[in-house]
């Protein structure tokens, strides 16, 4: 059975990979989803989905303990090409196969579920069965998402929470820029936003933050709320779109 990564490595899996690490907090909720979670060997410091897993630790997403990963004996490490470092899947290549993924929109995550599921002989249709079920689209408006404060910047048109917002109906103000560009908050508001979105992470935005914005513009200010509800993808997709439809759903009537 051959699967290609994001970087186009093939991957022949003549069996289902029996001993996993996953460096990426996303995928480890989307194999438990999947009922592969038997096979899970070691976790990041972030993976906080499913709670209390009683796995070893194998250091965070940017400085993960290779070492202590190749002590393990992996036969499949999971990686995501933007939130882990090219340096250590390297060095991880010289003792494991390394599977590196970076999905950019909904139709991905769905494609990811589905080779998820393939590698690892489990069922998918039930989870895109819900992610297809939780897909809908509100009257179009335009909105910002900005990731940092100091200096601020803002989600890019070609990153996986602009596509997020955009598949329901959103249009980014700064679709036309490339991931994630810097722009004081003066000149952001000044593009005139319907709503602005504010994740708790990667920065921890407060009501103090939301208090600044409405003080200064017209927006609606939607946050804080839980970044992993928009940074995160796999079956947390699903939980994104499930946020949205009830953040819109009550104030703008679905167009379909």
């Amino acid at each position: 059975m051959i699967v290609r990564d994001v970087r186009g490595v093939e991957h022949d899996f003549i069996r289902a990979p029996r001993r996993v690490v996953s460096l990426v907090p996303s995928l480890t909720e989307s194999l438990f989803a999947l009922g592969a979670g038997d096979v899970v060997a070691a976790i990041t410091d972030y993976c906080i989905f499913p709670p209390d897993l009683a796995l070893p630790r194998v250091g965070g997403t940017k400085n993960p303990d290779v070492d202590a990963i190749r002590a393990l004996e992996p036969d499949l490490v999971y990686m995501n090409l933007e939130e882990n470092l090219k340096r250590h899947g390297d060095a991880i290549e010289t003792f494991a196969p390394l599977f590196v993924t970076e999905p950019k929109n909904v139709d991905d995550v769905a494609s990811l579920i589905t080779t998820l599921g393939t590698i690892h002989h489990r069922d998918s249709r039930p989870l895109i069965n819900e992610l297809n079920a939780a897909r809908f689209t509100v009257p179009t408006f335009t909105f910002l998402c900005p990731i940092w404060k100091k200096p601020w910047m803002w989600c890019g048109g070609d990153t996986y929470v602009s596509n997020l917002v955009e598949s329901v109906g959103g249009r980014n103000l700064m679709r036309d820029r490339e991931r994630y560009p810097a722009m004081d908050l003066d000149c952001a508001l000044a593009l005139e936003p319907d709503v602005i979105f504010l994740p708790d992470e990667p920065f921890l935005f407060t009501e103090e933050a939301a208090a600044e914005i409405r003080q200064s513009s017209n927006a609606r200010v939607i946050g804080p709320f839980p970044g992993h509800l928009f940074t995160w993808h796999g079956t947390r997709t699903i939980e994104g779109l499930r946020f949205l439809a009830a953040t819109f759903r009550e104030s703008l009537p679905p167009s379909s």
